[in-house]
Parts: structure tokens; sequence; C-alpha cells
């Protein structure tokens, strides 16, 4: 679908396109049109689906779709309420509980987990010859929000904690949650890091992640409470999952102490704590800045065994705009990497130092692959300015 996207520009082909992905009931598929140009209103309501046919269906991409601002003011806000109320019974009742009363089957479950948007997944239960999605948490979040219907911080906690990281419904609340910065939020934050449960505390480390993330500024109060607190925590924590959100909280800070609590796992054992060491590392506001215990660090970690933290680490380097030979020397090494993932990167660092040999491996490159040009363009993209501006 990416590939057919780069290379048809026809956008009355994707807008007709978009109502055969509703009919279906794919609303990743739907959503992937609408962001390449689809036009949600040139299509009739009677081309779509219904929106309870889409809440019903469980899937929050899909009922997403249909409230894209094209069409959104085809749903009045009765409508709205009862699509709430739909969304409220499932979710209640459970998925399963709730299918199998609509069919009367006693029958084994079927159950997967599929991809629903982007970037999040679902459950997927099929019972008596229907199929739904558990995403009905997330529906709900979602249909509060266009009602402008404040739901507790405790409800939309409970929410994110039926499901795990991954699914939409957790996705949905941490970000509504932290874009309120209030002191309920923050309270709830600092409760769910004091917790046992490993999965708890993994959801108030993406709480104080996201705080930070959309802070204004670094001294607003609760992004200053949010670093202090994450600092503190990246000491003590034992479960890995839960230690790399930590750190990933600290990357957009520029004080000496959130660098020092990144660079204390630098050689940790799990590769996602690695990889949230080397994304971090570099990231002070003055630019040019980077500290001789964090220039070795990403000089270690560029030779990691783990290719995505080697990706991490360059970028980090690169990004850091330091300058130092021995970096940039280590990127353009990464330039023979099997791997195009490392290859990409390593061009990007070069290029973002004036280095020449970033015009080398992107020629070796070449244009970004069929189905990837949102991913790879923007690589090599900076070593052709950067060609550009040498030749002009």
């Amino acid at each position: 679908m990416k590939q057919l996207l780069e290379e048809k520009r026809d956008y009355d082909e994707r807008t007709a396109a978009f109502a055969v992905a509703v009919q279906a009931f794919h609303g990743h598929v739907a959503d992937l049109l609408l962001m390449g140009g689809a036009d949600a209103s040139q299509r009739a309501p009677e081309e779509l689906l219904t929106l309870r046919e889409a809440v019903d269906s469980g899937s929050p991409a899909l009922v997403r779709a249909l409230l894209d601002h094209g069409i959104r003011g085809r749903y009045p806000a009765a409508e709205l309420l009862e699509m709430r109320d739909l969304a409220r019974r499932w979710h209640e009742s459970g998925t399963e509980a709730e299918l199998r009363r609509r069919t009367g089957s006693q029958d084994d479950l079927v159950c997967t987990r599929v991809q629903d948007d982007e970037y999040d997944t679902v459950g997927e239960l099929t019972l008596g010859g229907i199929t739904v999605r558990d995403g009905h948490g997330a529906i709900l979040t979602d249909l509060e929000e266009e009602l402008g219907i404040r739901a507790s911080c405790e409800e939309l906690t409970t929410r994110a904690l039926d499901r795990d990281q991954d699914h939409t419904a957790w996705g949905q609340a941490a970000i509504l949650l932290s874009h309120r910065r209030d002191q309920e939020t923050w309270t709830a934050a600092k409760t769910l890091r004091a917790d046992a449960d490993p999965s708890r505390r993994l959801f108030g480390a993406e709480l104080m992640r996201l705080i930070e993330l959309f802070a204004d500024g670094h001294d607003e109060e609760f992004c200053v409470l949010a670093v202090n607190a994450l600092t503190d925590w990246s000491a003590e924590e034992t479960d890995n999952a839960v230690l790399t959100t930590v750190l990933l909280g600290l990357h957009s800070y520029a004080g000496p102490r959130a660098e020092a609590a990144i660079l204390a796992h630098v050689a940790h054992h799990d590769a996602g704590v690695r990889r949230a060491v080397a994304a971090g590392l570099g990231t002070r506001l003055d630019s040019t800045y980077l500290s001789d215990e964090a220039r070795e660090a990403l000089l270690t970690l560029m030779t990691d065994p783990d290719t995505d933290v080697r990706i991490a680490a360059c970028r980090s380097a690169g990004e850091a705009r330091n300058g130092d030979p021995a970096l940039t020397d280590a990127m353009a090494a990464l330039l023979d990497h099997p791997e195009r993932r490392v290859q990409l990167v390593a061009v990007y660092g070069l290029a973002l130092l004036d280095d020449e040999r970033c015009v080398e491996g992107a020629d070796r490159l070449g244009q970004p692959r069929p189905g990837f040009r949102d991913e790879e363009m923007a690589y090599p993209d900076v070593a052709w300015r950067y060609q550009w501006r040498r030749d002009n």
C-alpha cells in the first residue's frame, strides 16, 4: 500500500479506495489513505460504514477514520453520546463476554493480535462467525475527547492497565493524561512509580516521560518534577522495560544529572536499555557540547552487537554536531555495515558534520527503496543538501 501511494498520485482513486477500506473494516489502510490525501468528505454516507458498525467492530483506527475532520460534522452530539455509551457497554462487559452474549455461542474463541493503526495493536476475537477487536476502551476515550467529556485520571489509568504497552488503549490514555499537566496526573504517576507491579510502574514511567516530552520548556513546573523523579528512579529500577522508559524520559533534558543517570547504564546487559542510553547522549541544548564520558560511551555503543544500538549511537553522535575526528571516523566505518539501516544513519550523521564521506555513502545507497520512501528519504537528503552547499 505504501509503495502504491508513492507511485500513484491520483487522489480520486485514493478517495475511492478509502471507502473500500472502510467497508472492509481495514482501519489501518483507511488511515494510510487519509494521510496520503484521500478526501473522506467526497464519499456519501451510504458508501461508508455507519459509526455504530465501526464502534461495534472494536477497531479504534476505523472509528478515527470515520471521525476524520472532513466528515466529523455528519455526526450530531446525540449520536456521539449514543456511540460513547455503546463503546462503554463493550468495554465494561468485556469483549469476549459481549461477543458470547450476541452470538449465543459457547464454542472455543479464536484470539489473535493484529495491527490496528500505524503504531499500535489490538486483540482480535472470532466466535460464531463474527470477528471483533478489543479496542473499545480506546474508542471510549476517543469519543469522550470528541464530546469534551473529562474522564477521571483513575478511570483512564484503569483502561490503560487493562491492556499492555503496545495496545491502543494504553497509548491513548497516556497521551491524553500527559497533556493535562495537572496535580492529579502527577500524583498518579508518583503513586505508580512506587507500585510493586512492573506493568503499573511502566505506565507511571510513560506518564512522566510524556509529561517531559510535551513540556513547553525545561523550566515548566511538571517538566522539572518529571526530570528530577526520572533521574532518581533510573538508579533504583530493576525491570528492563521500565528502566528503558525511564531513560527515554531524560533524552531531551540538558542537565548534567540527567546525562550522568543515562551514562550509568551504558554497559547494561539488556539491548533495549543500551538503545535508550545511546539515543539519549549528546542531547544537550548546547549542541556542540559533548562530555568526555558521553563521547567515549558513543564510541563504544557504535560497535555494539545490537544493530539498533549502533543506529541510535550513530544518530546521537551526528546530531551532537561535535565534529570529533574519532566519532566521525567511527561513523564512516559504519558505511560498510552489511545492513542498509545502519548505512543510512551513518550517511546522515556524517552529513550533519559536513564530512565529505557522506556523499559517496549516499551515492552507494541510491534512491529510497519502494515502499520505504518516508522512512529513508531524510537520511540521504541531508547528504545531498551538503553536496549542494559544497558545490555552490
